[in-house]
């Protein structure tokens, strides 16, 4: 069981380490595609994890996180392998559906898989608890692991992108050989799950706490605030002459802001407070979007960088505290639903900025979501930081 948690690492790690990340629009548009139709592509990749996300986590209750970990490693693997194919429009939209499937799968499945084995090792050994350290640790290595993978990348891409690709494929495929390693926890109760419909899961989520009803609509919604740029910082750095190589060593910045936030994410919110940090994770997005719109060259992509640390702090500290909230045994339908949220939102909302990108320009798609980064703090994250403070008035009472 020990052994476990270092296989999951493992498996998080291999699949992380996205060597065709750093450059993946300058791939996309040598397949002819232009900025919108990426935009486009991405969309059916989501549609795809909307339409899996759920049952897939489900699934992943009711039968094992191994078996959803072992399916989804060998779709991811062969999702790559048809990349080297791909040549045109409609084979990039299979290969985005493959991985979509993949990503549904795995999607949700490691998390929960993490936090049960720790669950099982301390009620077998009376160990401390170590949920926050296990989701800070994952959100590290999955940082350092786009940070290796972006460094790679980019040198691989001045060489060959066909190349590239290939050894995309022979990483994608380790996923598998870590998933087999993998032991299921002991303590698992399938029947229970089995008794639980997928309708009181939803009212668990949504209707009873309605704190985790606010952090559940927060994680997907902030996780999006630093997605969109995701795909239009790459144009962004082209915009300013940069070359390929510099792409691989700004998204290893990018991937090592976010792991650094992962590992002293806790500590921030140790040491400052729960409404602190979370006034960052809603702020830091809205200095980000206009600070690229507004300043151009190195301050514009320094800046860039908050919308990174948001990222980190989102992935530890509100996950952690959905993590908490939700019992085992609908524990990985419950992250595998925040992701459904996280596609849904992007497929309303990722063709039409790459649409803006396209024909207003990269600085009006910048300031919209600059403006709609402000919403958001005024209505999701506001609302949230005053129900913690009322439950920690509640605590000191």
């Amino acid at each position: 069981m020990h052994r476990n948690i270092t296989v999951i690492y493992g498996l998080a790690f291999f699949h992380c380490l996205m060597v065709i990340v750093p450059v993946i629009v300058p791939f996309f548009m040598s397949k002819g595609l232009s900025l919108a139709e990426i935009f486009y592509l991405q969309a059916v990749f989501a549609t795809t994890i909307v339409l899996l996300e759920a049952p897939s986590g489900y699934f992943a209750d009711i039968f094992g996180r191994r078996i959803a970990l072992i399916i989804g490693s060998v779709i991811h693997g062969c999702g790559y392998f048809l990349l080297n194919f791909a040549d045109d429009m409609a084979s990039l939209i299979v290969f985005e559906i493959t991985v979509g499937i993949a990503v549904s799968l795995i999607s949700g499945a490691d998390i929960a898989l993490l936090y049960d084995t720790q669950k099982a090792l301390e009620e077998e050994e009376n160990e401390h608890p170590e949920h926050a350290k296990g989701i800070a640790h994952l959100g590290f290595i999955k940082s350092t692991a786009e940070g290796l993978g972006a460094l790679v990348g980019g040198a691989l891409a001045l060489w060959s992108f066909e190349l590239m690709v290939w050894i995309q494929s022979v990483v994608a495929w380790v996923c598998l050989l870590l998933a087999l390693q993998v032991v299921e926890p002991t303590y698992k109760n399938t029947e229970a799950t089995l008794r639980i419909p997928i309708t009181e899961i939803l009212s668990h989520l949504l209707v009873k706490d309605p704190v985790l009803r606010q952090i559940v609509l927060a994680i997907p919604l902030y996780s999006l605030a630093t997605f969109h740029v995701a795909w239009l910082v790459q144009p962004y750095w082209e915009s300013q002459g940069l070359s390929l190589a510099a792409f691989g060593i700004l998204w290893c910045a990018q991937s090592l802001t976010v792991a650094l936030a992962n590992k002293f994410g806790f500590e921030i919110e140790r040491r400052y407070g729960a409404n602190i940090t979370l006034g960052l994770i809603g702020v830091l997005p809205i200095i980000g979007h206009f600070g690229m719109a507004w300043f151009q060259g190195w301050i514009g992509i320094v800046i860039g960088l908050l919308l990174f640390v948001c990222r980190g702090l989102n992935q530890v500290i509100l996950v952690n505290a959905l993590n908490r909230r939700v019992p085992s045994e609908f524990r990985a339908t419950a992250n595998s639903f925040t992701s459904f949220l996280f596609r849904l939102a992007f497929i309303s909302t990722g063709p039409l900025v790459g649409y803006v990108a396209e024909t207003q320009g990269l600085e009006t798609a910048l300031n919209l979501l600059g403006v709609s980064s402000l919403a958001l703090f005024v209505l999701v994250m506001l609302p949230l930081m005053q129900s913690v403070k009322v439950i920690q008035q509640r605590v000191a009472a």
